[in-house]
């Protein structure tokens, strides 16, 4: 029997499978949970996640902007740089 994963275990898992010099935005994030329109719900769980090993810095908004950060947005950009993203 599959386990049942809560709304915010599917947004960590997702997250934590985000390779490094690669992105999604919240939109994909949700839509990958299997909740299209939850986007802001995903930016909420980010930002409370304080486990380093989940890469919330990988995550973007749609507009191509960085988006919120919990250590803040330079050092998601510094991470991200650091990355190859940019």
């Amino acid at each position: 029997m599959k386990k049942k994963y809560s709304f915010k275990e599917k947004i960590l898992k997702i997250t934590a499978s985000i390779p490094k010099g690669k992105v999604m935005t919240y939109k994909e994030v949700a839509l990958a949970a299997g909740h299209p329109k939850a986007f802001r719900a995903v930016g909420n769980v980010l930002k409370t996640n304080h486990n380093r090993q989940i890469p919330c810095h990988r995550v973007i908004r749609s507009d191509g902007s960085l988006g919120g950060y919990n250590r803040g947005r330079a050092q998601k950009k510094f991470l991200l740089k650091k990355e190859g993203f940019f």
